[in-house]
């Protein structure tokens, strides 16, 4: 597992530079505090989403975790909403510029480097909230240590928070042309490995990483995991959207999310987000 890790992070090492410039993140117009997507994103500066804001609840004055925060986006536009938060992510080079960006923006957020797995040795505090969203979980192992460390960092009564693509979405081909199931649901202990095409902000950015390595999650197992680890699950609501377009056969509608094309006979599940509570 540390090769894939290893390889993973010299990828996102790579990534980090390129997002810092991409029209995908728009790192200028998140500084200056624009509003990119009324439809979409909570308010100005804030990249985070409506229904995200609404089901955590008020962070005013609120501890905040941030696990595989990338360069701290989201766990910026969790500042700006009132929260004092710590994103972390295995990263350097990301969290070299998160660092950047908070200083530059004076927000109360601090930023650590850290696998999740090595996070209790790194970290020593306890939180209200412990929050994490798309695309994170894919690049992790061992979801029963995952929800040991959510666990141990949340004070009593704290809730953890997900919003992820949902694991029905990701069995799905790239393929434009139909809707069929490609890749495996349930999980493995091998990863399922893809060469890298640039990247999903930039797919025509030069990288020198040649593959990523991910692992599939069940819903069962992400929600097995959280409970194992003794939290409580309040909420689990699928979406039938998702917030950009994770492959091409997704059509994006008026609300300015991305839906399965009006010639899909049916319903699937493209997100899915989960609140759960310590005791």
């Amino acid at each position: 597992m540390d090769a894939y890790r290893e390889s993973n992070r010299r990828l996102w090492d790579e990534w980090t530079s390129i997002h810092e410039r991409s029209i995908f993140y728009d790192l200028e117009a998140f500084k200056a505090g624009v509003t990119l997507d009324k439809a979409v994103h909570a308010g100005p500066g804030i990249r985070i989403r409506p229904y995200e804001v609404e089901e955590v609840g008020d962070v005013t004055e609120k501890d905040l975790l941030h696990l595989q925060c990338h360069f701290g986006i989201d766990t910026l536009s969790w500042a700006r909403i009132g929260a004092r938060v710590v994103g972390v992510d295995f990263s350097e080079a990301a969290i070299s510029l998160a660092r950047s960006i908070s200083a530059e923006l004076q927000l109360d957020a601090r930023f650590v480097v850290s696998t999740i797995e090595d996070l209790p040795a790194v970290l020593d505090e306890r939180f209200d909230v412990v929050y994490t969203s798309r695309g994170a979980i894919w690049w992790l192992s061992d979801l029963g240590r995952w929800a040991e460390v959510i666990a141990h960092f949340l004070r009593p009564g704290g809730i953890f928070y997900i919003t992820e693509f949902h694991p029905v979405m990701q069995t799905l081909d790239d393929d434009p042309s139909e809707l069929r199931v490609r890749y495996p649901y349930f999980e493995a202990k091998e990863p399922l490995t893809f060469p890298v095409v640039g990247s999903y902000a930039d797919r025509d950015a030069h990288v020198e990483t040649d593959v990523e390595h991910g692992w599939q999650h069940s819903l069962g197992e992400i929600v097995t995991a959280l409970a194992g680890a003794g939290l409580r699950i309040e909420l689990l609501n699928e979406l039938d959207r998702v917030c950009h377009q994770h492959f091409p056969l997704l059509e994006q509608g008026a609300d300015g999310w991305w839906h399965l094309p009006s010639s899909v006979e049916g319903q699937l599940p493209l997100m899915f987000s989960l609140r759960a509570r310590k005791p």
